[in-house]
């Protein structure tokens, strides 16, 4: 479920996920932004869909199957998480978007040439990136006191890229420093 954050101080409103999990959206200053941000499927029904689109992908690839479908299930992930991280900056997208984008071209590599390049464990593997998205993400928000990215961009006020940040916050999640 996402609110709409208030507009401060000239910068357009963006979406921010109820209950302060999710980081301000960056400004859609392009047209690549807005039609990511329309896309994107962040809450509700459409985000639900998408992660069941994936794990379905994964179950219909029987254990050391259908490498095809294992590496579709990997890119169709990695590809929301890298588009999440390039608009919301969520700490874990950086973890999942590089290792199941990875696990996709292995996977991929390894239908291309008839077996697992892995041994047959990119199930696993995926769900391993996964954990290690979790971890560090809660690494992350412990020591910098946000789940998000970057200086400026922190949820709670508190950690060294947090000051002065949250919602409606003037140049909060834009890189611009106050009195620069």
């Amino acid at each position: 479920m996402t609110m709409m954050q208030p507009e401060a101080e000239g910068q357009a409103p963006g979406h921010r996920a109820l209950f302060g999990w999710s980081p301000p959206d960056l400004p859609a200053d392009t047209t690549l932004k807005r039609r990511a941000d329309r896309l994107l499927p962040r809450t509700g029904i459409p985000a639900v869909l998408y992660c069941a689109v994936v794990v379905g992908l994964l179950f219909l690839a029987p254990e050391r199957g259908n490498l095809a479908v294992d590496g579709l299930a990997a890119l169709a992930a990695g590809a929301w998480c890298a588009v999440n991280l390039w608009r919301c900056r969520h700490a874990h997208c950086v973890v999942t978007s590089t290792g199941w984008l990875a696990l996709s071209i292995v996977a991929f590599a390894g239908a291309a040439l008839g077996h697992s390049l892995i041994g047959g464990y990119e199930q696993p593997v995926f769900l391993a990136v996964l954990a290690a998205s979790v971890l560090f993400e809660c690494g992350w928000s412990m020591a910098r006191g946000t789940n998000s990215l970057g200086r400026g961009t922190g949820t709670t006020a508190r950690g060294p890229g947090a000051a002065g940040c949250g919602p409606g916050a003037a140049g909060c999640g834009t890189g611009a420093f106050p009195g620069r």
